[in-house]
């Protein structure tokens, strides 16, 4: 048996080559193909049903992207060890294939079709979410389904003022822009990303080049699909047509459509008036209509609406509330709604409502996102929620769907752009849709941002954000751009795009594109009208909270950080986590270090500011360098017949000799000292060759009238005829015990000092050889 697949191949700008291959793999899906760059290799495969389910009114279109761990070398670290349910990252590549290829089927084709790309090796220097897209459009050219057009997806991104087609991970560490977008030969179909505060012509330039880079794609897929011989496209009958109980529709309830549509009404007054046309139109088909004839009517009778609404907003600038094409609805706005979280925001438009929570955590509480390349921990995390009463429906609550996590992702790249990168706390944000009617994700930017700013967060600049829609009518090439769309304009509209940003830029868009020919002009357009209503939400969220709280809130828990040198990293740990289990357990903060590159990177966190200080001071206290001349708060740590050793600070010792104790002289310490005493001691000096700290409490006390101080030569002489007397008596006692050994600390002395471990250049304590008496 010989397998050969037929390929062909093209070379992206960056001179990387991509090859497209067909006819090796998953031979029985209806279409299959792998895309490979350099080691990183997709497969494709896409499988249809022959014939709709019966009674079937939607078309059943499902896109699954999967990272097999198995292309990276690696085994996956759930209980089972074995790929599950896709993850949100997942989630997000298989929303942008999805949205670039519906619009491209038949509106009469209702087969279930089936889109599955996997990643089955991974190379660290291709981005796969670049090339699924491709790889999908490919598997569907070769195959017979029948797709009306080829698409492919790019990435494209700004790096050093540059626009790059689908960049290294290494490369887009230097982005300011980064953006994919889909797109046939001819027409732009999708565009998803983030920037940093980019300008709207910047964005134009982004789609202009990744469109050059598309065509290039597309008709290396048409070769491929000639090259191999691919069977025809499937025939798709249209919709069946009855021209009688269309115009009866029409006649029925044409002028009563167009009432309801002028009348500005709310949502759920319109909703009941459409569903109250719909059953007294479905009534005058008499007591036993055919079921036929109810398909048809209530076809015709959604058609119906699709074009009074839009001629309405075309020919008379009326929209479905009353509102002016680049109107947006009214604004109500709160901050600080909920006493407890850390920070909130009500964020109410129109009938939209976002309610937003901020809370602030530690390191422990970042996220790990693992793919088969990589694992990392995210310290920036925003949850969007859609309860199914924000819509006044009843639903099963069953998790998160595809479109909270899309949205959610939309608005928590936006905030990211004004984030401060060195932040110590784990930020996570949660939005509740309460109410919707247009543009939940756009309201979930804005009361981010807010309750951002309301919990303390060093947020700079508000972002806001407002969806935009398109109107237009190919018989004229009449066009209307709608400002801050309703749903229902959402559903009988030609674009729907979002976009976010601060007063001086773009910092995120989502844009879906439903029909042909869409010209840059009618995008700049649009872009601009956008910018504009951006701006007015951006003023009056700039009313309610005009810069971030200078003050976390009481109730929320504080971080300090602290930079030290990375040899002192030991020293704070201490040996099995000794020292800093101690100062946890002591203190109740919470403590986290970090090696960067030649530093480490202490984080203390504690609900309590004595707690917090506390940790701190210890922490300072072992990595600070004791300096010459300095006076410490010390406490006795252990006695001993020729003076007191004392801790003066966090892990470091030395000796309080007994004549530095007193200016009196001293037999003994008793009565004067005890251990856990504290007492304020100078550091005199620090022995060059040993380390050992020369410490003083006597210098600090006033000296008795008439005390002399004997002469340094003296004291010297004294000294050194003292180490004459201890070598004769060592040489004497040699004589009868043989060499005696080196002398050593005492036992006491060892047993009893701190097992705080002190940094291992740190300058030791003394010891009984030191002089013992002036």
């Amino acid at each position: 048996m010989n397998l050969q697949g037929t390929s062909v191949s093209f070379t992206l700008e960056n001179g990387k080559e991509v090859i497209i291959e067909t006819g090796k793999l998953a031979r029985q899906a209806d279409g299959a193909v792998t895309v490979r760059c350099g080691n990183c290799i997709i497969l494709a495969t896409v499988v249809a049903s022959k014939e709709p389910k019966p009674g079937q009114s939607f078309f059943p279109l499902t896109v699954d992207y999967q990272e097999k761990f198995a292309s990276a070398g690696r085994i996956p670290g759930s209980f089972f060890k074995r790929e599950g349910r896709i993850s949100d990252y997942e989630v997000l590549i298989s929303r942008l294939i999805d949205r670039a290829l519906r619009p491209l089927f038949p509106e009469s084709y209702l087969c279930e079709v089936q889109v599955l790309v996997s990643l089955i090796s991974n190379d660290p220097e291709v981005m796969p979410d670049a090339l699924a897209c491709l790889a999908a459009s490919a598997a569907l050219a070769v195959s017979d389904v029948p797709i009306q057009e080829i698409i492919s997806e790019v990435r494209v991104a700004r790096i050093d003022g540059q626009m790059v087609i689908n960049p290294s991970p290494a490369e887009m560490e230097n982005s300011d822009m980064d953006f994919i977008i889909a797109a046939t030969e001819k027409n732009i179909m999708m565009v998803e990303g983030e920037s940093k505060e980019c300008q709207e012509e910047d964005l134009i330039l982004a789609i202009e080049t990744a469109h050059a880079a598309i065509r290039r794609q597309v008709a290396a897929q048409a070769e491929l699909r000639a090259k191999v011989g691919s069977p025809a496209k499937r025939e798709v009958a249209p919709f069946e047509e009855n021209e009688a109980i269309k115009a009866k529709v029409e006649a029925f309830a044409g002028a009563k459509m167009l009432e309801i549509s002028r009348a500005g009404s709310a949502k759920h007054d319109r909703s009941a008036a459409l569903k109250a046309l719909k059953e007294e139109l479905i009534a005058s088909f008499g007591e036993e209509p055919e079921e036929a004839d109810i398909a048809f009517a209530k076809r015709y009778y959604d058609d119906l609406q699709y074009y009074t609404v839009r001629n309405m907003i075309l020919d008379e600038s009326r929209r479905l509330d009353g509102r002016k094409l680049d109107e947006v609805r009214g604004l109500y706005i709160e901050t600080d709604y909920l006493p407890s979280p850390h920070g909130s925001a009500l964020f109410t438009r129109g009938e939209t409502q976002s309610l937003t929570t901020v809370t602030l955590g530690t390191k422990d509480d970042e996220l790990l996102v693992e793919t088969a390349g990589t694992s990392n921990y995210h310290n920036f995390l925003l949850h969007y929620n859609f309860p199914p009463f924000s819509t006044g429906e009843t639903k099963p609550m069953r998790g998160p769907s595809r479109r909270e996590v899309g949205h959610g992702n939309l608005a928590k790249r936006s905030l990211w752009q004004m984030m401060p990168k060195d932040y110590p706390y784990t930020v996570r944000i949660v939005s509740d849709i309460l109410e919707s009617n247009g543009s939940s994700s756009m309201a979930t930017v804005c009361a981010g941002s807010l309750a951002l700013m309301d919990a303390g967060v060093p947020f700079p600049k508000h972002v806001g954000g407002v969806a935009m829609g398109l109107i237009s009518r190919a018989e004229d090439g009449k066009w209307a751009v709608l400002t801050d769309i309703l749903g229902d304009e959402d559903h009988l509209g030609d674009m729907d795009f979002k976009v976010t940003g601060t007063r001086e830029g773009i910092c995120g868009i989502q844009m879906d594109i439903k029909v042909d020919g869409l010209s840059m002009d009618v995008m700049r357009s649009a872009l601009a009208q956008a910018n504009k209503g951006r701006l007015h939400i951006l003023d009056a969220m700039y009313t309610a909270l005009p810069q971030t709280r200078e003050e976390l809130k009481p109730h929320a828990p504080r971080i300090e950080q602290l930079i030290i040198d990375r040899e002192f990293i030991g020293a704070v740990i201490g040996p099995g986590g000794k020292i800093i289990q101690e100062i946890q357990r002591t203190t109740g903060a919470e403590i986290n270090i970090e090696e960067v590159g030649n530093t480490g990177v202490v984080k203390i966190f504690s609900n309590n500011g004595e707690s917090l200080n506390a940790a701190m001071s210890w922490i300072k206290g072992i990595v600070a360098v004791p300096e010459v001349g300095e006076v410490y708060e010390s406490v006795v740590k252990s006695i001993m017949p020729f003076g007191a050793f004392v801790e003066f600070m966090p892990g470091k010792q030395g000796l309080l000799h007994i004549s530095e104790v007193s200016w009196k002289r001293l037999e003994n310490l008793d009565g004067i000292l005890n251990e856990g005493d504290a007492i304020k001691v100078k550091l005199l000096g620090v022995d060059q060759k040993t380390g050992k700290f020369r410490l003083s409490r006597k210098v600090l006390m006033e000296k008795p009238e008439g005390y002399v101080e004997k002469p340094e030569g003296e004291r010297r002489e004294r000294r050194e005829g003292g180490d004459r007397d201890r070598r004769d008596r060592n040489d004497r006692s040699g004589d009868r015990r043989g060499p005696r050994p080196e002398r050593r600390e005492p036992r006491a002395e060892r047993n009893d000092a701190p097992q705080s471990a002190p940094v291992d250049n740190a300058p030791k304590a003394d010891t009984a050889d030191d002089d013992l008496s002036l």
